[in-house]
């Protein structure tokens, strides 16, 4: 991994459990859109919009626009191949500072399910 900051971003987008049930659906099912995953995950749509694009942001996720069932325009996202290699040394690329996860200004609220 050449960029530290995408793992941290990453690890923060996999600490959440919607975020992890997400990857897992769309690596098993494939391609859907954002109704769909909102009605299977039982969460809004713009909650579910919230939670992709974290997941996007940490290219874990990809999206296209693509036309859905119901003949409408629709944006469509799939698991794109990752393969986190955890380490303490890409741990320590990273450079983490204790003063971060004090603050809180990690960038997460976990508590968006």
């Amino acid at each position: 991994m050449t960029d530290p900051t995408l793992l941290v971003r990453q690890l923060q987008a996999l600490a959440n459990p919607v975020r992890l049930w997400l990857v897992a659906r769309l690596h098993k099912e494939g391609a859907q859109y954002v109704s769909e995953l909102a009605r299977a995950a039982g969460i809004s749509r713009p909650l579910l919009k919230m939670h992709l694009k974290k997941l996007e942001e940490a290219a874990l996720v990809t999206s296209e626009i693509g036309t859905a069932d119901n003949g409408k325009s629709a944006n469509f996202f799939r698991a794109k191949p990752f393969d986190l290699n955890l380490t303490p040394e890409t741990i320590a690329l990273t450079n983490p500072a204790p003063t971060s996860m004090v603050s809180g200004s990690n960038g997460d609220d976990n508590n968006g399910r």
